[in-house]
């Protein structure tokens, strides 16, 4: 019977040249020919273990797998998700309440390190490696970034991070109880006309689109106002395209065709309604139109309307930026916005690979800025603070 050693420089001139699939058959082959004793032989001089040489000559047995492939379907080892099914959701959640996203990038980004979530989710029973943890966060979409130009003017404030924590909290709490849960905020106004859009498209040498050649339009140019309803529940959203000014009439009138375009059909039997927005702009906690406007939005409604306000600086946290707006700009990147219709159509025409849809409207109704409310109409608003930060977290419920 051959010796240990000759089988061990026989294999060792071929190994080289083998791949795994072929190094398993050839160490098969050598055992069955060796007889009895013949796999612990082969096993001690070529290292492979008895198991794998015992399933070779199995395999050797079997129909040939085809050329390209080394194991036969559904061998070798299985996905970490396979065994822990719980683990992805996990770890989205953990990242969520504190996911960042710029609205001009489909990108997103995250406050903890891969090294903190691996640790979060070990405590929590799903073992798993800080490494494993960045593949599967790639794999949903987030990155490694730099410094992008996102931060507001202003020191954070000292209870940003508790008022992401409130946010979330009552978005799992309406969400659960089945109530409507939306995100909203404007887009950036953009020029309508045959100006230049960001971005790049596929097309052939020499057919890009003429644009003017500056974007220093005059006050009479046409602007686009979009204003955006996203419904976290669902992955839908929904644009009102302003034509006149952004205002908190205008903001509340999106919201107001909102739910009569899509909310009360999706939600029949809702009576309450969570928003989530900026703590500036046409929705700021700050603003007493804004509140004047969802008190008349909550009487036509009959719903009590609960709004809870991203902190100072944190504009770009909101869902509506990341989930709604980046895909919207990826969608007619390239394509110069020459008139109202073509704005409606690539915003309305915005999809993703996990079920994003949009409906999108034009509004050419006039908004005036300038309007005052005074502390008389203020006071007949039928609002709650809450106990925490009651400036940005409160409820408006119909006074009837």
């Amino acid at each position: 019977m051959v010796s240990v050693l000759e089988l061990r420089e026989k294999l060792s001139r071929m190994w080289p040249h083998l791949n795994e699939r072929a190094r398993r058959l050839v160490a098969a082959s050598e055992a069955a020919s060796l007889g009895y004793g013949g796999v612990t032989l082969v096993s001690e001089a070529c290292g492979l273990s008895r198991v794998t040489i015992t399933k070779g000559i199995r395999e050797l047995e079997e129909s040939p797998l085809p050329e390209h492939r080394i194991r036969g379907p559904g061998g070798g080892r299985q996905r970490l998700e396979a065994h822990d099914p719980g683990l992805v959701a996990l770890l989205e959640s953990l990242v969520e309440p504190l996911t960042s996203g710029d609205p001009e990038s489909p990108l997103r980004w995250t406050c903890k390190s891969t090294r903190t979530l691996a640790g979060e989710l070990v405590y929590r029973q799903h073992p798993v490696s800080h490494a494993t943890v960045a593949q599967y966060l790639r794999g949903l979409g987030y990155s490694l970034q730099g410094n992008r130009k996102t931060e507001e003017q202003g020191e954070d404030h000292p209870d940003r991070d508790a008022q992401f924590r409130h946010i979330n909290r009552a978005v799992r709490r309406a969400m659960a109880a089945g109530s409507p849960v939306i995100s909203v905020d404007t887009k950036k106004k953009e020029l309508v006309g045959n100006f230049a859009n960001k971005g790049r498209q596929w097309r052939r040498p020499g057919t890009a689109a003429p644009v003017m050649d500056h974007d220093f339009p005059a006050p009479s140019v046409p602007r686009a106002f979009p204003y955006g309803v996203y419904d976290l529940a669902r992955n839908r959203g929904f644009v009102n395209v302003g034509t006149d000014h952004d205002t908190a009439t205008f903001a509340v009138a999106s919201i107001r065709g909102w739910w009569r375009a899509e909310g009360r059909r999706l939600y029949p039997a809702a009576r309450e309604l969570l928003v989530t927005a900026d703590g500036g702009g046409s929705n700021g906690y700050r603003l007493r139109l804004w509140k004047v406007e969802l008190q008349r939005l909550a009487d036509q409604t009959a719903l009590a309307i609960h709004v809870c306000h991203f902190p100072p600086g944190t504009s770009k946290w909101n869902k509506v930026e990341h989930r709604l707006f980046s895909f919207i700009s990826s969608n007619w990147r390239g394509e110069p916005l020459r008139d109202y219709e073509t704005v409606v159509r690539l915003i309305a025409n915005t999809r993703t690979a996990k079920g994003l849809t949009v409906k999108c409207r034009l509004d050419r109704r006039k908004y005036p800025r300038g309007q005052e409310i005074s502390d008389e109409e203020l006071a007949t608003v039928n609002i709650t603070p809450l106990r925490f930060h009651g400036e940005w977290n409160y409820i408006i419920r119909p006074r009837a």
